[in-house]
Protein backbone atom coordinates (compact mmCIF):
# COMPACT_ATOMS: atom_id res chain seq x y z
CA UNK A 1 0.00 0.00 0.00
CA UNK A 2 1.36 3.43 -1.11
CA UNK A 3 1.57 6.77 0.90
CA UNK A 4 -1.30 7.93 -0.93
CA UNK A 5 -3.83 4.51 -0.26
CA UNK A 6 -2.66 4.27 3.41
CA UNK A 7 -3.92 8.23 3.88
CA UNK A 8 -6.98 7.41 2.07
CA UNK A 9 -7.65 4.31 3.99
CA UNK A 10 -7.24 6.62 6.82
CA UNK A 11 -9.87 9.07 5.58
CA UNK A 12 -12.30 6.52 5.00
CA UNK A 13 -12.32 4.85 8.53
CA UNK A 14 -15.04 5.10 10.66
CA UNK A 15 -16.90 6.44 7.68
CA UNK A 16 -20.20 4.58 7.07
CA UNK A 17 -20.17 1.35 4.14
CA UNK A 18 -23.06 3.94 1.93
CA UNK A 19 -20.84 7.00 2.02
CA UNK A 20 -17.88 4.34 1.08
CA UNK A 21 -19.80 2.91 -1.32
CA UNK A 22 -20.69 6.57 -2.90
CA UNK A 23 -16.81 7.48 -2.70
CA UNK A 24 -15.62 4.17 -4.72
CA UNK A 25 -19.13 4.90 -7.55
CA UNK A 26 -17.70 8.66 -7.78
CA UNK A 27 -14.21 7.15 -7.96
CA UNK A 28 -14.82 4.27 -10.76
CA UNK A 29 -16.84 6.76 -12.55
CA UNK A 30 -13.85 9.26 -12.74
CA UNK A 31 -11.67 6.13 -13.86
CA UNK A 32 -13.82 5.72 -16.77
CA UNK A 33 -13.18 9.02 -17.99
CA UNK A 34 -9.04 9.45 -17.86
CA UNK A 35 -6.41 8.84 -16.28
CA UNK A 36 -7.46 9.84 -12.35
CA UNK A 37 -5.47 9.61 -9.15
CA UNK A 38 -6.61 10.94 -5.49
CA UNK A 39 -4.96 11.62 -2.13
CA UNK A 40 -6.36 12.33 0.88
CA UNK A 41 -5.88 14.98 2.83
CA UNK A 42 -6.85 16.02 6.40
CA UNK A 43 -9.98 16.88 5.68
CA UNK A 44 -10.71 16.10 1.94
CA UNK A 45 -9.59 13.62 -0.73
CA UNK A 46 -8.55 15.44 -3.93
CA UNK A 47 -8.93 13.71 -7.51
CA UNK A 48 -5.92 15.21 -10.23
CA UNK A 49 -5.09 14.66 -13.41
CA UNK A 50 -2.53 16.94 -13.54
CA UNK A 51 -3.66 19.24 -11.10
CA UNK A 52 -6.49 18.63 -9.09
CA UNK A 53 -10.01 18.89 -10.54
CA UNK A 54 -12.42 17.88 -7.98
CA UNK A 55 -12.59 17.18 -4.38
CA UNK A 56 -14.56 15.03 -1.68
CA UNK A 57 -15.10 17.64 1.20
CA UNK A 58 -17.55 15.89 3.66
CA UNK A 59 -18.69 12.10 3.96
CA UNK A 60 -21.79 11.99 6.16
CA UNK A 61 -24.11 8.62 6.87
CA UNK A 62 -25.64 8.63 3.69
CA UNK A 63 -24.32 11.01 0.95
CA UNK A 64 -20.87 12.28 -0.41
CA UNK A 65 -20.06 15.92 -0.70
CA UNK A 66 -17.85 16.70 -4.23
CA UNK A 67 -17.08 20.06 -5.50
CA UNK A 68 -15.90 21.13 -8.75
CA UNK A 69 -13.79 24.39 -9.37
CA UNK A 70 -14.76 25.99 -13.18
CA UNK A 71 -13.80 29.44 -14.39
CA UNK A 72 -17.16 30.35 -14.41
CA UNK A 73 -20.72 29.61 -12.88
CA UNK A 74 -22.81 26.62 -14.62
CA UNK A 75 -26.25 28.13 -13.41
CA UNK A 76 -28.56 26.37 -15.39
CA UNK A 77 -28.06 22.81 -14.29
CA UNK A 78 -30.08 20.37 -11.77
CA UNK A 79 -27.08 18.84 -10.47
CA UNK A 80 -25.82 21.46 -8.10
CA UNK A 81 -26.95 23.05 -4.86
CA UNK A 82 -24.62 25.70 -4.40
CA UNK A 83 -22.37 27.56 -6.72
CA UNK A 84 -19.80 30.11 -4.67
CA UNK A 85 -17.24 32.45 -6.17
CA UNK A 86 -13.89 32.28 -4.24
CA UNK A 87 -12.80 34.59 -2.69
CA UNK A 88 -8.82 36.22 -3.90
CA UNK A 89 -9.83 33.55 -7.15
CA UNK A 90 -11.72 33.35 -10.76
CA UNK A 91 -12.98 29.82 -9.45
CA UNK A 92 -16.43 29.05 -9.03
CA UNK A 93 -17.09 25.70 -6.65
CA UNK A 94 -20.15 24.01 -7.58
CA UNK A 95 -21.38 21.93 -4.79
CA UNK A 96 -22.19 18.61 -5.60
CA UNK A 97 -23.92 16.18 -3.14
CA UNK A 98 -24.53 12.56 -3.80
CA UNK A 99 -27.00 10.16 -2.31
CA UNK A 100 -27.56 7.18 -4.40
CA UNK A 101 -24.96 5.85 -7.13
CA UNK A 102 -28.06 7.29 -9.69
CA UNK A 103 -26.92 10.65 -8.55
CA UNK A 104 -23.88 10.05 -10.82
CA UNK A 105 -25.86 10.45 -14.14
CA UNK A 106 -25.31 11.73 -17.43
CA UNK A 107 -25.75 15.54 -16.50
CA UNK A 108 -23.19 14.80 -13.33
CA UNK A 109 -20.84 12.97 -15.59
CA UNK A 110 -20.91 16.05 -18.10
CA UNK A 111 -19.58 18.31 -15.72
CA UNK A 112 -16.98 15.84 -14.19
CA UNK A 113 -15.99 15.04 -17.97
CA UNK A 114 -15.32 19.05 -18.14
CA UNK A 115 -13.52 19.38 -14.78
CA UNK A 116 -11.26 16.64 -15.88
CA UNK A 117 -10.36 18.33 -18.65
CA UNK A 118 -9.37 21.41 -16.63
CA UNK A 119 -7.40 19.14 -14.37
CA UNK A 120 -5.45 17.64 -17.21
Amino acid sequence: MNQSEKATAGFLQNKSATSIALFRQLTATLLKIGNVEYHAGKTMIAFSGRINFAYVIQMGKDFIDVVLPFKQPYEDNLCFRKIKAVLGSDDYNHHLRIYHPDDLNEEVISYLKIAYENGK
